[in-house]
C-alpha cells in the first residue's frame, strides 16, 4: 500500500498526540485541542486532522461528546496492550516472549528487503560496528537495540518500530544479566549477537526476504540458547534479584 502525504501527516499527528495522552501532558477526562487549534498548531488540513481523531478514538484514547468536543478518555492510559517486566519472572517466560517475537523479527526482515534503502542498510551495518567494538554492556546493548529498531524503521511501518522499541525496553534486564554477570567473557556474547546481525543484514541487502526472514529466526532462536546457558548457571532467585536491581 502506498502511503500518501496525508496518511504520512496523519500518522505523525497521531503519533504526537498519543504521546501526549500517555506522558500524561493531555490527562483523563481533559479536552482535546479543537480541530482548528490542531490544524494551525500542526499546520495540517481539517481531513487530516479528522483522521488523526478517528483513529485514536478507534485506539480507546479519545472520546466524542457531542456539542461538547473530543476529551480524553477516562482510562485512556491504560487501554494499550502491556507486558510488564514483573512478567517476566523466569526463564520460561522469556522463551515465551521470544517464541511472540520469533515471527514478529522474521516478517520485519523480510518486508524490510522491499522497502528499505542505502540509508537504513548504513543504519544496520553502524549498529553491527557499534556492537562489534562495545567495550562494556551498555554500549553493547545500545548497538543490539540500534539494529533491531533500524530493521524496523526499514519496513516503512511505524507499528513495527514501536511495537521493537516497547519489546526491547522489557528485554533490557535479561540482556543485562547475559552481558553483565556472565562468567564468559562479553566478547563471546557480542560476538554471537554482531554475527547474527550480520546475517540478517546480507539476506536484507541481497534482497532476498526468504533468506533475512531465516536469518532472523535464527537470531530468536540462539537468543532463547544464551538465555538457556543463564539457568544452567545461575540459581532463578539471582536471576529475579538481577531483575530488579538493573530496572
Amino acid at each position: 500500500m502506498t502511503v500518501t502525504k496525508a496518511m504520512a501527516l496523519a500518522n505523525d499527528l497521531v503519533r504526537e498526540l498519543e504521546e501526549r495522552v500517555l506522558s500524561g501532558a493531555l490527562p483523563p477526562g481533559s479536552r482535546f485541542p479543537t480541530e482548528k487549534a490542531v490544524m494551525d498548531s500542526a499546520g495540517v488540513s481539517r481531513t487530516v486532522v479528522r483522521e488523526a481523531f478517528a483513529r485514536l478514538a478507534a485506539k480507546g484514547l479519545l472520546v466524542s461528546r457531542r456539542g461538547s468536543g473530543a476529551y480524553v478518555a477516562e482510562d485512556a492510559r491504560y487501554q494499550g496492550f502491556q507486558i510488564s517486566r514483573d512478567e517476566l519472572r523466569v526463564i520460561e517466560d522469556l522463551h515465551r516472549l521470544f517464541e511472540m517475537r520469533m515471527p514478529l523479527e522474521a516478517e520485519m526482515a523480510a518486508l524490510a528487503c522491499q522497502r528499505c534503502g542505502p540509508d537504513d542498510i548504513a543504519a544496520m551495518q553502524a549498529a553491527i560496528e557499534a556492537l562489534a567494538n562495545a567495550a562494556d554492556a551498555e554500549q553493547a546493548i545500545s548497538a543490539d537495540t540500534a539494529f533491531h529498531a533500524a530493521v524496523a524503521r526499514a519496513t516503512r511501518n511505524d507499528y513495527f518500530v514501536r511495537f521493537t522499541e516497547f519489546l526491547g525496553i522489557r528485554l533490557v534486564p535479561p540482556r543485562r544479566l547475559y552481558l553483565s554477570d556472565s562468567d564468559e567473557p562479553i566478547e563471546a556474547f557480542v560476538g554471537e549477537i554482531a554475527a547474527d546481525h550480520q546475517e540478517i543484514l546480507e539476506g536484507i541487502a541481497a534482497g532476498d526476504p526468504q533468506r533475512a526472514a531465516d536469518a532472523a529466526r535464527r537470531h530468536m532462536r540462539r537468543s532463547c540458547d544464551r538465555h538457556e546457558r543463564i539457568r544452567d548457571r545461575l540459581a532463578e532467585p539471582q536471576i529475579a534479584q538481577t531483575r530488579v536491581l538493573s530496572r
